[in-house]
């Protein structure tokens, strides 16, 4: 769905399918028809949205479109890729796409408006996950492995921040930025939602103020490679630590990792996702049609408080 518009993009999918998996039908619900429909030589892994763009993704292959009048704008290889993983920034004045790269674990970001292409070396495993924030200047990303969450720079690339899952391997169903960039939500088929504090931000200058426009043409202004911080976020709380992380520089690596700060617990017989709400809430759906809203101590962390849960769909 556009947002909370009357537009709705559909595939077909499952053992009997309503339309072609290698099509992707663009559906008015005002006027109760399609007034838009690609079609494509292999089945489509999943398509995402912006008030100006329409992305669809293949195994191999991401094509961007123009939603008003369905032009093909971009074309870009990918690494095999049947998650379907890819993710858009959503702010009006930035145009920021992420996705697999054409190496294992690397992530491609595209800066449409600044025309730059960013190469990311995030993980040694293919990924699993991966979320950018509304501005497109952070991206999180997770391996199939599913033990690190890390946290980089689209703009140069550095890694800012890495926090730990866990250490058995898991399937990482979703990872969630925080509106304010302070918070990082995880869900995994452990059952558990794992909330992690974050030790970056973007600076006080709103991020858009970099993009200008100029005869239809995007330009970054001189001082945008300065435009993240590597700062301490201003909320009070903060991951834990093994009690021997003071030691880190002759032990193990796992010795110093952060861990999560909040945790709710889920049944594991189902895919969960996880999204933050007003103020210090977590939303939590799962495919089986259950609702969670829960809350976490801002200070102290540790298990999150169920607010509310609901059951949409009869088992």
């Amino acid at each position: 769905m556009l947002f909370r518009c009357n537009i709705l993009v559909l595939v077909g999918g499952g053992d009997n399918p309503v339309y072609p998996p290698n099509k992707v039908m663009i559906w008015d619900d005002h006027q109760s028809r399609c007034i838009g429909e690609f079609s494509f030589r292999s089945d489509v892994r999943a398509v995402k949205l912006r008030r100006d763009q329409i992305v669809v993704v293949l195994e191999h292959k991401i094509y961007v479109y123009n939603l008003t009048d369905l032009k093909l704008l971009h074309q870009i290889e990918t690494v095999v890729n049947p998650r379907g993983l890819c993710c858009l920034s959503h702010r009006p004045n930035t145009s920021v796409l992420a996705c697999p790269g054409l190496h294992k674990g690397h992530v491609r970001v595209e800066h449409f408006g600044l025309r730059m292409t960013k190469f990311i070396s995030a993980h040694d495993s293919h990924l699993a996950c991966l979320t950018l924030t509304m501005d497109g200047l952070l991206l999180a990303t997770a391996s199939v492995k599913g033990t690190l969450i890390r946290i980089f720079n689209t703009m140069d690339g550095t890694r800012l921040q890495e926090v730990r899952r866990g250490v058995d391997k898991a399937e990482i169903y979703s990872i969630a930025l925080s509106p304010n960039v302070q918070w990082l939500a995880v869900s995994s088929d452990k059952g558990t939602v794992h909330i992690f504090s974050l030790r970056v931000r973007v600076d006080g200058e709103d991020p858009s103020n970099h993009y200008s426009s100029d005869q239809g043409c995007a330009i970054v202004h001189q001082n945008s490679s300065n435009s993240l911080d590597s700062l301490v976020s201003s909320n009070t709380g903060s991951n834990p630590g093994s009690s021997l992380s003071f030691m880190k520089v002759v032990l193990p690596k796992y010795f110093s990792s952060e861990w999560s700060f909040a945790q709710f617990h889920v049944p594991e017989i189902t895919r969960f996702f996880a999204a933050f709400g007003a103020q210090n809430t977590v939303v939590i759906v799962g495919m089986d049609g259950s609702f969670y809203r829960c809350s976490f101590d801002l200070v102290n962390g540790g298990e999150m408080l169920q607010q509310e849960y609901v059951r949409f769909l009869k088992a």
